[in-house]
């Protein structure tokens, strides 16, 4: 046998393992899609992956919600969480990593490593102080537990991220802007944001995904019905007694996937670009 055909098969052969493990990662999300068009009677006993009736009862029950309150309002409160973490972060941690990376100022280093220690900080050891604080502020029931700590660049490992992709820019760059008289603040506009654009674009996908998946926080922080994200309504929806609505469960969980899923899809090539570029830099 020819060498070249023995490596068609080997690679032939990788690629075969590689789509096997895939259909395997998938399975469960093939499941939850096709189990919410299944009459709730045929979710758990049916041995068919495909359901042999398809029933759209689940999407319009789960879409009237709770108490009164449909489930588009739930959609509406993550997509406002959500947007504003993601503006949030893009500005206050562009702000900082720029500080960090181009301007001196006293004890750099010191705030610099400060910063760096509390990405090793488990979210669980902060939580408490986190709550009697916010508590105290009369912010229980609010949104801005999580939506205000993003606009004051808490999320190190954004920082960071952008910190490495900065100072790779040149610096040759900030000083001929400095000789055509521009200050720092557009240095920052016209030189480093239009550089930093992959790495704002990866930002802004990680913390979208974040705060549209984010379970715990949402949960320790709201507890008005008005108030509920997709991730509280989907909860609301199980009933540990035995009586969940699984189809409306599964159909609304369904649902949830669509935009975290349109995002990555419209964005995977920045995304991509700026987790490759910062590994370079």
């Amino acid at each position: 046998m020819h060498v070249p055909i023995k490596r068609q098969l080997v690679q032939a052969g990788r690629h075969a393992a590689i789509i096997l493990f895939g259909l395997l990662m998938l399975y469960p999300v093939l499941w939850l899609i096709l189990s919410s068009f299944k009459p709730n009677h045929l979710i758990f006993t049916s041995g068919s992956l495909f359901p042999t009736s398809f029933t759209l009862e689940h999407y319009i029950n789960g879409w009237k919600g709770l108490q009164g309150i449909s489930f588009g309002r739930f959609f509406g409160n993550s997509v406002l969480i959500s947007v504003m973490s993601v503006l949030g972060n893009v500005i206050s941690c562009s702000l900082a990593a720029f500080a960090f990376s181009r301007l001196k100022f006293t004890f750099k280093g010191l705030w610099f490593s400060m910063m760096l220690v509390t990405i090793m900080l488990p979210y669980h050891v902060t939580l408490v102080p986190q709550y009697i604080l916010y508590n105290e502020l009369q912010w229980i029931n609010t949104y801005f537990p999580l939506i205000l700590p993003k606009w004051l660049a808490q999320d190190s490992f954004f920082i960071l991220l952008m910190v490495q992709f900065i100072r790779g820019i040149p610096r040759e760059l900030d000083e001929s802007a400095t000789i055509d008289g521009c200050g720092q603040s557009q240095i920052f506009f016209r030189i480093v944001v239009p550089l930093l654009v992959p790495a704002l674009i990866t930002t802004a996908i990680f913390t979208f995904l974040w705060s549209w998946d984010d379970f715990f926080s949402q949960m320790i922080y709201l507890s008005k019905i008005d108030l509920f994200t997709v991730q509280l309504g989907i909860r609301s929806l199980f009933d540990p007694s035995g009586q969940s609505d699984w189809g409306a469960l599964l159909a609304m969980s369904t649902l949830s996937l669509l935009p975290v899923t349109i995002i990555f899809l419209l964005f995977q090539r920045y995304f991509l670009e700026g987790i490759a570029t910062t590994g370079l830099k």
